[in-house]
């Protein structure tokens, strides 16, 4: 499986906002809890030992009478109440150590005692090892464990060295540390449980408004009338709190934005009527103009060559502005949404007959057909879909020079039609192609405007494709041109994008 955020986790500054904040709580209970508990083991560790080094000052003293040291009654019983386990050696040389480590056993009167059992040398030399200072110091003897030794100078002159285990304290220390850990994982377990249920249900106003603000971001802006009825709900919107605050700073900007869309509207339906109002007003009388032009030309007067010449310049503008005010009233009518024709159109039939007619207009290009064996037959206005491949046929031809091949070619996908039209011409400039499907947009000197381009002729390919569901791009480079119409067959069953990426153009 691939991980497609790879960088996410590695940064606390990719983390959702919960999980930071919950994250910041725990490591701050870990802390607490480290400190707390470090501090509790330090205080009851000096405790433990301070009760040790006690027993140490009091190991050695029988009773009252006695001096500070006193030898055992003799060399292998230990003082009357000597603590099982502890250690008690006396010498006055390396080689004459007495005593050893305390042990109890039943005497033969039946009573309990105690008795010196003999240390290993190991343990020995370790002990011989500690200064004579009085200084209590931790001691770890070979095969017997940590032990607490003092070592002095007794009355009689002799060095003694008395030792307690530490395996009690060092076991009731490993207890409660590990009480204490287990309690501050759980704790923190709780904690973490507890807090990222509080912080969900705190932050759940902010999901609201993010959830909010993503409705809105998925709606169409960009053309159409758009009603932004999304708002955040009024509990969402308490000014004393801070998601409160951004709450109604959302609402206030879509409202502010919802009627600079409506303004935005009402200008473009304005815009939009005034041209189809313009444009059918004009027809009539540019209609006139040409009839005039066209019978004074068949007038059986002569007429002066000056004169003919102006008429005959005064018709060939009036043709090209009649052009010109049917494509706007065709824009019009597209973007006011008239429904278009939708009875099966046999694509392959409308190329041959555009491909017929381009080849009769430009004899000098080289026109090549690449057909399916089937007919292609798509839903759509057969009209309209003529007028898309004549606009990009006159492209080709207009914007490239004489002896330019072009090619159409017709293919099919489960879902759709596919139209190419590619030309080996010199291309389209590459900062121009972002927008030559845009109304007016004109390509530079190396597409000829000779034939008087009006620049509404891809702007009409882009309008009646989209119109019809489908998706016209461009691809060009120098000596090859694409242009690719995707259609839908029927029923879209995925998006024009999708389709328009399955059948992408590919270079030769």
């Amino acid at each position: 499986m691939t991980w497609t955020h790879p960088s996410r986790w590695r940064s606390p500054a990719g983390w959702p906002l919960r999980t930071r904040i919950v994250a910041i709580i725990m490591v701050l209970l870990t802390v607490l809890g480290l400190v707390v508990g470090g501090t509790a083991y330090v205080f009851l560790r000096d405790t433990l030992y301070t009760q040790v080094d006690a027993k140490l000052d009091t190991a050695g003293r029988p009773g009252p009478g006695g001096g500070k040291f006193t030898f055992p009654f003799d060399d292998t019983h230990p003082f009357r109440g000597a603590e099982i386990g502890s250690i008690t050696i006396t010498y006055t040389g390396v080689s004459d150590v007495e005593g050893g480590l305390v042990e109890g056993f039943t005497n033969t009167d039946g009573f309990p005692d105690t008795r010196y059992k003999p240390l290993g040398d190991v343990a020995t030399a370790q002990l011989l090892a500690v200064p004579v200072n009085g200084e209590k110091s931790t001691v770890g003897l070979d095969g017997y464990g940590s032990y607490r030794v003092v070592s002095e100078t007794t009355n009689e002159g002799t060095i003694r060295v008395t030792a307690i285990s530490l395996k009690n304290t060092n076991f009731t220390l490993l207890r409660i540390a590990l009480v204490t850990g287990g309690a501050v994982l759980i704790a923190l377990g709780i904690a973490g449980w507890a807090g990222a249920l509080i912080v969900r249900r705190t932050l759940a106003p902010l999901d609201r408004v993010a959830t909010t603000a993503t409705r809105v971001s998925e709606l169409r802006l960009d053309r159409g009338e758009v009603r932004l009825a999304q708002r955040v709900p009024d509990r969402d919107t308490d000014p004393r709190t801070e998601v409160g605050q951004v709450g109604a700073a959302l609402n206030q900007m879509l409202d502010h934005v919802g009627n600079a869309l409506e303004a935005r509207h009402a200008s473009e339906m304005q815009v939009r009527q005034f041209v189809a109002d313009a444009s059918h007003e004009l027809r009539t009388p540019l209609a006139a103009i040409r009839g005039y032009a066209e019978l004074s030309r068949r007038s059986p007067v002569p007429v002066p060559g000056e004169i003919a010449h102006v008429l005959n310049r005064v018709e060939s503008e009036a043709k090209r502005m009649t052009g010109l005010v049917e494509d706007l009233l065709l824009l019009a009518r597209i973007d006011a949404g008239r429904p278009l024709a939708q009875d099966p159109v046999d694509l392959t039939m409308l190329v041959v007959d555009s491909v017929s007619d381009a080849h009769a207009a430009g004899p000098r290009h080289l026109w090549q057909l690449d057909l399916p064996e089937e007919p292609v037959t798509v839903i759509g206005d057969g009209a309209r879909l003529h007028q898309v491949l004549a606009n990009l046929l006159a492209n080709a031809r207009t914007h490239t020079p004489e002896g330019t091949t072009v090619t159409v070619s017709v293919a099919s996908t489960p879902a759709s039609a596919v139209l190419r039209v590619a030309d080996n011409g010199p291309g389209i400039p590459y900062e121009l192609q972002p927008n030559i499907f845009e109304r007016f947009a004109r390509g530079d000197s190396s597409r000829s405007r000779a034939a008087g381009s009006t620049g509404l002729g891809l702007s009409i390919v882009a309008a009646v494709v989209q119109s019809h569901g489908g998706q016209v791009s461009v691809e060009s480079n120098p000596g090859r041109t694409v242009f690719t119409v995707v259609l839908p067959l029927g029923p879209a069953s995925v998006s024009p994008a999708e389709q328009l990426a399955q059948i992408a153009p590919r270079g030769n």
